[in-house]
């Protein structure tokens, strides 16, 4: 059989990018740095000499290691089509939490800087004058997810201008994540040439290799999968659809009636399960699309039901599918 992708160039490198990450768990108590934009919040705290603080959501991202002061860091990147920072199912608890730390909204230059950018400008501001602009602002949001973007010219109205940075300083990225970040970006630079997978280590990409890695297929080098839709797609032009998570439990998010139907277009479901710090695939099952979207109706409808005798709107059309929901499939199969 043809083998889509060379084995034996790309798993050496992943294995340098596993050690890397034990390297930031070690010395650091970082652990998963490719998941949830972590490694962003890297660059910047490098670029700040602050030090990351572990966790993902629900955790402050970094600290001064002289003052302790936290930081709540929000990015956008340069080639990105939103050129705003995104709060993102916010709760009139997490914009009063930001009192109690400093917010960093960053840009990230990956334009005229080798992937994956530096940080060349950003704006700090103390985060009670965040959490109140937020109430304020906040109070005229309509839409049911609990999402507000912040642009540049808001934070400017509000009396803040940017700070720049000599980023010549940071070029080979200068500091106390120097050897790691050059590590990260050169290996990353070496699989996005193998793999033709542009800016591998945003989104889910590098999850979703690892999985196409066992199942021989390929993986949609769009980011978003733009290009028709689709996450994967095999020898014989069969797509699919994957979801990649540490646990027997995934998540569908925004799962309108058109992500619904692209869904059907596509052969099979793939869902894995990954050991995201040792960087392999542990499990991976197949659905029909057909299973997989009949039972995510089923579930959305409950949960339609559910809120509307409580009189409570739903907030974001997001389901998750447990191992038992897929075991109950007629067409689920342990694939690996």
């Amino acid at each position: 059989m043809k083998m889509i992708y060379n084995k034996e160039k790309i798993y050496p490198l992943i294995n340098k990018l596993k050690d890397i990450q034990h390297i930031f768990l070690k010395e650091y108590g970082v652990n998963d740095i490719f998941s949830n934009s972590k490694f962003y919040e890297i660059i910047i705290a490098n670029q700040l000499k602050h030090s990351p603080i572990p966790g993902h959501s629900g955790s402050r991202d970094a600290k001064d290691p002289i003052t302790n002061q936290e930081y709540e860091y929000k990015h956008f990147k340069e080639t990105s089509s939103n050129h705003s920072w995104t709060f993102n199912d916010y709760t009139d608890n997490t914009i009063e939490h930001l009192k109690n730390c400093t917010v960093v909204f960053a840009h990230i230059n990956d334009q005229d800087f080798k992937y994956p950018g530096l940080m060349d400008w950003f704006y700090e501001i103390p985060g009670i004058e965040i959490s109140n602009y937020l109430k304020e602002a906040t109070k005229k949001i309509e839409n049911t997810r609990k999402m507000i973007n912040v642009s540049p010219s808001q934070l400017s109205r509000l009396g803040y201008a940017p700070q720049f940075v000599n980023t010549d300083e940071h070029l080979n990225y200068q500091g106390n994540f120097q050897h790691l970040l050059y590590g990260i970006s050169s290996i990353s630079e070496e699989l996005e040439n193998i793999t033709n997978i542009e800016k591998i280590l945003t989104s889910n990409k590098i999850w979703e290799l690892l999985v196409a890695l066992e199942l021989n297929h390929k993986v949609n080098a769009e980011q978003g999968g733009r290009l028709g839709s689709y996450d994967a797609i095999d020898l014989s032009g069969n797509t699919f659809e994957y979801k990649v998570y540490k646990t027997r439990n995934w998540n569908f998010q925004d799962i309108s009636e058109n992500v619904l139907n692209k869904y059907l277009t596509d052969k099979a479901m793939i869902l894995a399960v990954v050991n995201k710090y040792e960087m392999k695939v542990e499990e991976i099952y197949s659905v029909s699309s057909e299973d997989a979207v009949t039972r995510l109706k089923e579930k959305l409808n409950k949960k339609l039901e559910s809120l509307k005798k409580q009189g409570k709107e739903i907030r974001r059309l997001q389901i998750n599918l447990t191992f038992s929901d897929i075991k109950s499939m007629k067409s689920f199969k342990r694939i690996y």
